[in-house]
């Protein structure tokens, strides 16, 4: 399944880039990507992971840019 969310407050095009590249990295994950223009995240993965992803996605996002929320799109 794919799921689409929303990057409030994302202000850095590398940072995307890093969030992108370790969401990527998550077993769970069969691809993401990140829109720096719209700000969108798109990530694909098997529908009885989307909790375990949200939160993991959460914290990296947390980790690379502090002020950015994942908003449900």
């Amino acid at each position: 399944m794919k799921k689409s969310f929303r990057l409030e407050n994302l202000g850095c095009a590398h940072c995307a880039t890093q969030m992108e590249e370790a969401i990527n990295k998550l077993p769970e994950v069969q691809s993401a990507s990140i829109n720096f223009m719209t700000t969108k995240l798109i990530v694909e993965l098997e529908k009885e992971h989307l909790a375990t992803v949200v939160t993991a996605v959460q914290k990296i996002i947390k980790d690379i840019e502090p002020d950015v929320e994942l908003v449900k799109a």
